[in-house]
């Protein structure tokens, strides 16, 4: 997103952003449509356009203005409102081991993030609180989406759910494209194709497959355990910190412990359970 907004606005960014996932999937989508049940179409398509087509936009605009670290932190606040939602909307009954293992990945998380503000390598800023308001909301709708797939989707195909529901956002992310005056960009330019180039795997990748993915594991594990994946992104990132040399010091190793500790807590099983059942949950 950030090489996209070099060269484009944070609207154009989002808006091809999805143009592409859902172009990808559109050959698909012509075959997996007669699977979708008539009743399940609009809600298949409100899936799109809460867990991706506005979410993209909000992120766009907000790291336009603040840091990508703390826009990270916020990010990580999808599993909390995964419960949230879940409780409010689908009166779910959650745990409060879970509920704690999430608070505990997320303080590993944030500890993580800001560890080089607290060994004074690097700093935050929190101005523009509206921006990072956008996050929050991104993070509910997101929230929203997972509770959504995993209650009223549940037992359909998540393949043919995200090829049918992203295929549909290429109309309003088109209209979107159309009205931003993409097509009046200086195409010549190494730095915009370059920007283009990055959004457009951003959205193949990022979104078109990713979602796929994060589909097929909130149908085998259930949306609270799915969600947890936003804490799995350090690992990521440290994993190509030590591939480019970067420094990884026994803060970040104790963080990855705490994050690993609040994942384990969230999904472990009860005694009980495991008593009457002889399997893991």
């Amino acid at each position: 997103m950030r090489d996209g907004t070099a060269s484009m606005t944070a609207a154009q960014v989002a808006a091809l952003r999805i143009f592409s996932a859902g172009l990808v999937f559109v050959p698909f989508a012509f075959f997996h449509l007669r699977t979708i049940p008539k009743k399940k179409l609009g809600i298949v398509i409100l899936s799109a356009v809460v867990g991706n087509l506005i979410p993209a936009f909000l992120f766009a605009a907000a790291l336009t203005k603040i840091d990508g670290s703390l826009g990270g932190i916020l990010n990580s606040l999808t599993p909390i409102c995964v419960v949230i939602t879940g409780i409010l909307l689908y009166r779910d009954k959650i745990k409060t081991q879970k509920i704690l293992g999430v608070i505990i990945g997320f303080a590993g998380l944030a500890l993580l993030i800001l560890s080089p503000v607290i060994t004074g390598e690097k700093s935050i800023s929190f101005e523009n609180p509206g921006h990072l308001l956008l996050i929050v909301a991104a993070t509910f709708l997101y929230g929203i989406n997972v509770n959504m797939v995993s209650h009223l989707l549940k037992g359909m195909n998540p393949v043919h759910v995200a090829t049918v529901s992203l295929s549909f956002m290429t109309i309003p992310s088109l209209l979107a494209l159309w009205q931003q005056n993409f097509l009046d960009l200086n195409f010549k330019s190494s730095e915009t194709q370059y920007a283009v180039f990055a959004v457009i795997i951003l959205g193949i990748f990022g979104s078109a497959i990713a979602t796929v993915l994060f589909y097929m594991l909130v149908r085998r594990a259930g949306g609270l355990f799915a969600s947890l994946v936003t804490y799995g992104i350090p690992f990521v990132a440290l994993f190509w910190g030590v591939i480019d040399n970067e420094k990884i010091g026994l803060l970040q190793i104790i963080c990855l412990f705490i994050i690993l500790s609040g994942v384990y807590l969230a999904n472990r099983p009860e005694k009980n359970n495991r008593a009457n059942t002889g399997t893991v949950q």
